[in-house]
């Protein structure tokens, strides 16, 4: 019977249709598949060339790998359409306990979002290779391994970088993504609580806050910058990004606003919507060059899931490219030297690997105001009572409430630094407390030129790959970075700060020179956690493309990327609002919809570009 069939599919009338070879008369097949406990009756009977091929496997018309930022997105969009069904799978857990926001705090109370940099259970917990050129020390890469991805684990800062990213990817071969047809899409995705203008949405399913602290130190850190010369910016994601001010955040009534709270949670009463949770995706299974399949385990079983339509990897700028390299897509020789079969050379699959580093200007200060005594565990008691019982407080907030871009130099067209500013000090991504009253600025170049590039250690998922981002490994990047410490010290030296200022802490008044500064530099700057570009999207005569313009897999069938490994490069700000705009934008794409486009939008320039500010 099934050497014979070429195609199958029962709908949900329960009538099965099958295609057969001119030898093989039609055999009707009175039999029904389903996931167990799930609404599908989408079901299909592959070519006697497809894997398992003489068994009745369940299939759906998508297969989405990664419950993070993009795949909730696309999780949510593509069962908008009744007529097709999406599986959802996601190597971590869910991000609630019993249901219970209050039982999963570490994820939803915003202040307590160090908690889950410190451990590996909803965390992938990578780290590089050592770098050459900080000290050989290997960094630590912090990823999502949950439903919301790294949005269930981040600092809730909305930032969409500017207009001219988005240009520069349209230059760069991703043709349509330029900012007229990106900024429909931010705001599509948006419910900013200041209602909807021509930058802004309103009726999106991504609540956005903005930072509204009375704070003394965020006021000053907004101030000095004004005293040092640079411009206000009342909202750095609309018309201006360049200058200081206050932060939109992804928090909505005091609580994490992640994908999984906007996109995915609502709509999993949708009968065509089935999730998977603690599955780790294996390989994409080929019939040829077309994608039909996801093989995955999940409780120590391998299981299999067929897609009628499309496979779409969402796993991130780390396992999407790792999916498809142990799928044998990617670089062939490198793949042969592990034994894996090629299927489809691309030796994109993991390079243009691109990140933002930053680190921490820190300055003592001189009142108790800083959140040095919350952190205290009375306090820390006191908090976690008032957020847990009405969701205020200390705990309704991530504490990042004011930041702002600049220009390391003249003749730079756009922002290049950007500043986090936090009424507290950090020491080694939280892990350690605090141990006096001190504020700070997180601070770092925003298109940095090294580039650098990952790849499999071994044929087995389950083993991380090697991360090699090459950070400072040009002049201009060590050259930027100097840049940065010596305006942050600018600013905190200017006259906002006179009440507050105590001695500097880092990097401390014994470095002072060019020299001494990239010591510094090299010794205590870490990762931003912005990881991207691995899969670049760009024109098919560009040789380090993966994914056309289209997020289709250069020549391969129903394969397709969404998220943030298809930037073409890294956009100038915090990685999370662009990714969620990345998948709306791909949702219309992969249902077939009309772009959507605003030509003629306002961009802020700056009035000369003869001086730095």
């Amino acid at each position: 019977i099934f050497s014979g069939i070429t195609l199958g599919r029962t709908l949900r009338s329960g009538r099965c249709f099958l295609t057969c070879s001119p030898k093989h008369p039609l055999i009707p097949i009175r039999h029904e598949e389903r996931f167990s406990g799930s609404p599908f009756k989408h079901y299909r009977c592959f070519s006697a060339s497809a894997p398992d091929r003489n068994q009745r496997t369940p299939s759906v018309s998508y297969v989405v790998v990664g419950a993070g930022s993009a795949g909730c997105v696309l999780a949510n969009r593509l069962t908008e359409d009744a007529h097709e069904s999406v599986l959802l799978l996601e190597a971590g857990p869910k991000d609630m306990w019993l249901g219970s926001l209050r039982l999963s705090w570490k994820i939803h109370m915003p202040a307590a979002l160090t908690y889950n940099l410190c451990d590996d259970k909803y965390n992938w917990y990578y780290h590089t290779l050592p770098q050459a050129h900080m000290n050989n020390r290997a960094l630590y890469w912090p990823r999502g391994r949950v439903w919301g991805g790294s949005s269930s684990l981040n600092a809730m800062v909305y930032i969409r970088g500017h207009a001219e990213d988005y240009n520069r990817w349209h230059r760069e071969g991703a043709a349509g993504w330029d900012y007229q047809h990106c900024l429909p899409y931010f705001r599509k995705a948006q419910c900013h609580e200041l209602g909807e203008n021509r930058y802004r949405g309103g009726r999106g399913p991504l609540h956005v806050s903005r930072g509204k602290t009375n704070h003394p130190l965020h006021k000053a850190f907004i101030e000095a910058g004004r005293q040092a010369g640079y411009p206000f910016t009342d909202d750095m994601n609309g018309y201006q990004q360049e200058g200081l001010g206050w932060m939109d955040m992804t928090i909505y009534k005091g609580k994490r606003w992640s994908t999984a709270s906007a996109y995915l949670r609502p709509v999993l009463s949708r009968p065509n919507l089935k999730t998977e949770v603690r599955c780790v995706a294996t390989r994409i299974l080929f019939d040829g060059g077309r994608a039909v399949g996801v093989e995955y385990t999940q409780n120590g079983q391998k299981k299999k899931v067929f897609a009628e339509k499309e496979v779409i990897l969402s796993g991130g700028a780390i396992n999407s490219p790792q999916l498809l390299m142990l799928s044998g897509v990617g670089n062939a020789d490198d793949l042969k030297e592990l034994g894996i079969p090629v299927v489809q050379h691309l030796p994109g699959v993991g390079s243009n690997l691109q990140d933002h580093l930053e680190l921490y200007v820190q300055q003592q200060c001189t009142q108790p105001i800083t959140l040095y005594k919350a952190q205290k565990p009375f306090h820390m008691v006191k908090i976690g009572l008032e957020w847990l019982s009405v969701f205020t407080g200390y705990g309704a907030t991530a504490h990042l409430e004011s930041g702002g871009f600049i220009r390391s130099r003249p003749n730079v067209t756009h922002p290049d630094i950007q500043f986090h500013f936090l009424p507290s000090q950090v020491i080694d991504h939280g892990r350690i407390a605090s141990k006096i009253e001190a504020y700070q600025v997180h601070v770092g170049p925003m298109r940095s030129t090294s580039i650098g590039w990952m790849k499999l250690k071994s044929p087995n998922p389950l083993d991380h790959p090697v991360l090699q981002p090459n950070y400072l490994s040009t002049d201009i990047d060590v050259w930027e970075f100097r840049q940065c410490v010596k305006l942050s010290r600018e600013i905190f030296a200017q006259k906002a700060f006179d009440p507050f200022r105590g001695p500097e802490v880092q990097p401390g008044p014994q470095v002072q020179s060019d020299a001494e500064i990239d010591a510094f530099v090299r010794q205590k700057a870490d990762s931003a956690y912005h990881p991207s570009c691995t899969c670049k999207m760009g024109s098919p005569s560009d040789p380090m493309a993966v994914v056309g313009a289209d997020t289709r897999v250069l020549g391969l069938d129903r394969l397709r990327v969404v998220d943030a490994s298809i930037m073409p490069s890294i956009v100038s700000g915090n990685l999370n609002a662009p990714t969620i705009m990345i998948a709306e934008k791909a949702a219309d794409i992969i249902r077939g919809r009309p772009p959507l486009v605003d030509p003629g939008v306002p961009v802020y320039q700056p009035p000369t570009l003869e001086t730095q500010r």
